[in-house]
Parts: structure tokens; C-alpha cells; sequence
């Protein structure tokens, strides 16, 4: 068996495909080795440490240990820490207040260190107060994670809905009366609805339905026939409670 052979490749890997082809046959444990080195170089500059070479390769004194190790922690686990940390904090809050993080993001290429990770986020709360609250919490819990590790966060808030509800008495009653058409009995919850619209404007307001299917929010979402003619008899019916039409 042949000796193992130990190779450092420069670069992005992406542009190391002919390299790797000529390695593949090497009959022998083979060993690769990518570093961070763009990376290492901007964080030491930007801590006003001076990098080294010799022959071509860095030289690493013990002081700079800890900053290559920081420079080779991916972005996007930083993001990733940051973010459970944030789920952490709503679970210790509870009650009716959740948080989603979807759309995350990172990195050009496989192996190369991003330049900057993103998420998007949305927090939801029944109080005003206490989805100001845990919005501030979160901003000081993905700060606090960006200082440990020596980046740069910012926060974007790209839309709001109004916590509360603007559903009135009369509102309410109607609703029951329709549903009773088709027998059944409302059941009044909190959400996120398009009746968010006009309560952030004061408009009286509820969302009212009767869909019946599965794989909600999915592109496999599946509907009854069925509940959209109940639902039109529902409709016509609320209005007319209303004394509208």
C-alpha cells in the first residue's frame, strides 16, 4: 500500500477540478487540506496584525491562532448560533408568541467562506407590547452572537402587522348565524389573516371560512369541492345578518 499523501490546495476548490482528477488514482490514503487563507489575511489586516510568508506558505505565530480559527468558522454558524439562541428565548416567553426562520441563506460556492449570511424572520405575538418586546430581545440576542464571533449584523424590518383585533359584537354574532346554515359553530381564534389589513387600519374586521383540505401553505395543498359551495352559502348568509345585500 502506498504512502498517504498529504496536498494543500489553494484557492477555491471549484477551480481545482483538474487537480483532483489527476489525485483520484493515487492508490494511497489521500488527505486534502483547503484553507481560509483570503479570509485569515483580511481578519488579521483588519486587526492590525501583519501576515507572514516564507516559500510561499503563512507563517501562524501562536497570537494568531485564535484569529485563523475565528476566520475559518463559516459565516452561515454564526447565523446558525445566533438563530438558536433566538428560539431558545421564545420558548422561555411561551404563550401565544412564535417565531419562524425561513429563507436562509449563504455562500456562493461549496467550500468557500461567505461574505455574508441572511434569514428572514417573523415574530408573532397577541400583544402589542409583547411582540415589541420580543422584537427588541431578539435584536440584542443576534447582537450579542455577531460581537462573540467578530461580524457585523443588521436588522431590516420588511413589513408589520398589527397585533389585537377589531372584531366587533355584531361582527361576531353574524358570524355565528351564517355557519349555523350549514350546522356548524364558529370557533374563534387568533392568526395571521388577510383581515390583517383592516385592523391595521381600525376597520372592523374578522376572516371567516370554512375550507376543508390538507397541505396547507404547500405546493401538494388539496381543497373539498365541497367547503367552497358551503363557504359561498356561509358568505351569502353572513351578509345578510349583516343586513348588507
Amino acid at each position: 500500500m502506498s504512502e498517504p499523501l498529504l496536498v494543500k490546495v489553494g484557492g477555491s476548490l471549484r477551480g481545482a477540478e483538474t487537480l483532483l482528477d489527476e489525485l483520484a488514482s493515487y492508490p494511497g490514503p489521500l488527505v486534502l487540506v483547503h484553507g481560509g487563507g483570503p479570509e485569515i489575511g483580511a481578519w488579521l489586516t483588519r486587526l492590525g496584525l501583519e501576515s507572514r510568508f516564507e516559500g510561499g506558505l503563512r507563517v501562524t505565530p501562536p497570537e494568531h491562532m485564535e484569529v485563523v480559527e475565528m476566520s475559518l468558522c463559516l459565516t452561515g454558524k454564526r447565523l446558525a448560533e445566533g438563530l438558536s439562541r433566538l428560539h431558545t428565548l421564545f420558548k422561555e416567553v411561551g404563550g401565544e408568541a412564535s417565531l419562524n426562520a425561513s429563507g436562509l441563506r449563504g455562500g456562493e460556492a461549496v467550500n468557500a467562506i461567505p461574505k455574508e449570511a441572511s434569514a428572514l424572520l417573523e415574530i408573532r405575538a397577541l400583544e402589542e407590547e409583547a411582540l415589541r418586546t420580543l422584537y427588541h430581545k431578539a435584536q440584542e440576542v443576534l447582537e450579542e452572537a455577531a460581537q462573540l464571533h467578530g461580524v457585523e449584523v443588521s436588522l431590516e424590518v420588511l413589513g408589520t402587522r398589527p397585533a389585537g383585533s377589531t372584531a366587533t359584537p355584531r361582527l361576531l354574532q353574524a358570524a355565528g348565524v351564517a355557519l349555523a346554515k350549514i350546522g356548524e359553530r364558529p370557533q374563534f381564534q387568533p392568526g395571521s389573516t388577510d383581515a390583517s389589513a383592516a385592523i391595521e387600519r381600525g376597520i372592523p374586521a374578522l376572516a371567516l371560512g370554512v375550507y376543508r383540505g390538507g397541505g396547507a401553505h404547500t405546493p401538494e395543498e388539496w381543497v373539498l369541492p365541497q367547503s367552497l359551495w358551503e363557504g359561498r352559502e356561509v358568505l351569502l348568509a353572513f351578509l345578510k345578518a349583516l343586513g348588507v345585500g
